[in-house]
C-alpha cells in the first residue's frame, strides 16, 4: 500500500491558546519510522519477523527519510526520533541525520558496538533498548557501560511497553517480547542516572488512532524526573492538551498513523507548529 505525503499542508483548524499559568507545557515531537528503507507508520506489535504476514501498516510515503527531517528542521521541531524498525534502514537514517545534523535522536539496533558511530553520522542523540535486555533480563551493567562511553546526554533509553492488568512491562524485538522490566516509578528513578530522556510508545494502543493510554500518562508525568516522550494512539490536537493536562505538562507527545504527513486525517503538522510555537520551551 503506497499513499502520497501531501506537498502542502492544510491550515491549522485551531490555534491554540497559549498556557498563560504554566511554565512547563507538553510538546509535539515529531518521529520518522523506517521499515525495508521507506518512511511508514505501522501498528504497533505487529512487525514479528517469524512471521511477516502478521504486519499491518497504516501509511508507505513516497518521500524519503531526509525530505522529513528538513521538513522538522525547517519549522524547528526539535527532539525527533528516527527509529529503524530491522534491517535495511542505514541508509535512509543516515541521510536524516545528514539533512539535520546533530539534530535527531536515532534508534534500532543502538548498542555499545555502534552508538559512537550512529552519533559520528550526525545524531544529536541514540535511543537504545532491545541491547539493555539479555534473554529478556534487563543488563544494568550493559546501560552503565553505554552511558559511560557515550555520556548520559546523548543517551535515550527507550521503554516502550505493553500493559497488563494495573502495570506496564517493557517489551523488546520490535514490541514482540515482554522482559522481566516494570515501568514504574523505581524503575524510571533507577535508569534515569544513565540517560538524559525516555521514550515510551504505549505498544497497545500505537498506530491505531484510538486515543492514549491516559493512565501511563498520568503515570509518567508523577514519575519521571527527566524529559519523557509518550507516543501511542494520539488521534487529534486534543491529545496533545491532554497529556499537558494528564502529566503537568511534563511529558511531550509524538503523533504517527493520524499526522496529515503520514497520511492522517485526525490532525494537521500545522497544528502541532502553532501548538509548539505557542508554548516556547526555555
Amino acid at each position: 500500500m503506497s499513499t502520497t505525503a501531501k506537498s502542502s499542508l492544510p491550515k491549522t483548524r485551531a490555534q491554540p491558546e497559549k498556557l498563560a499559568t504554566r511554565q512547563l507545557a507538553s510538546l509535539f515531537r515529531p518521529c520518522i519510522d523506517l521499515h525495508h528503507g521507506h518512511v511508514k507508520q505501522i501498528v504497533g506489535g505487529t512487525l514479528d519477523d517469524s512471521d511477516p504476514n502478521a504486519l499491518k501498516t497504516n501509511f508507505v510515503s513516497n518521500h524519503s527519510a531526509s525530505h522529513y527531517a528538513e521538513l522538522y528542521r525547517k519549522h524547528k521541531l526539535h527532539g525527533a526520533h528516527v527509529i529503524k524498525l530491522g534491517p535495511g534502514n542505514d541508509e535512509a537514517a543516515t541521510s536524516a541525520l545528514q539533512a539535520w545534523p546533530n539534530g535527531l535522536q536515532v534508534g534500532g539496533g543502538i548498542s555499545l558496538e555502534n552508538a559512537q558511530l550512529w552519533l559520528d553520522r550526525g545524531a544529536k542523540q541514540v535511543i537504545v533498548t532491545s541491547w539493555l535486555f539479555v534473554d529478556g533480563k534487563f543488563s544494568e551493567d550493559r546501560l552503565r557501560a553505554l552511558s559511560s562511553a557515550i555520556g548520559h546526554d546523548r543517551l535515550v533509553v527507550d521503554l516502550s511497553c505493553r500493559r497488563r492488568g494495573d502495570q506496564w512491562i517493557v517489551a523488546m524485538d520490535k514490541w514482540t517480547k515482554l522482559t522481566d522490566l516494570h515501568v514504574n516509578k523505581d524503575t524510571l528513578d533507577r535508569l534515569s542516572a544513565y540517560c538524559s530522556e525516555f521514550l515510551i510508545h504505549a505498544a497497545d494502543v500505537e498506530g491505531l488512532c484510538q486515543g492514549i493510554d491516559a493512565d501511563l500518562v498520568r503515570c509518567l508525568g508523577d514519575w519521571c524526573t527527566i524529559p519523557v516522550t509518550y507516543a501511542g494512539g494520539a488521534r487529534s490536537i486534543a491529545d496533545l492538551q491532554l497529556v499537558h493536562d494528564l502529566s503537568g505538562g511534563k511529558v511531550d507527545l509524538t503523533f504517527g498513523s493520524a499526522l496529515d504527513i503520514f497520511g492522517g486525517s485526525g490532525v494537521t503538522l500545522d497544528e502541532c507548529i502553532a501548538w509548539n510555537q505557542a508554548h516556547p520551551r526555555d
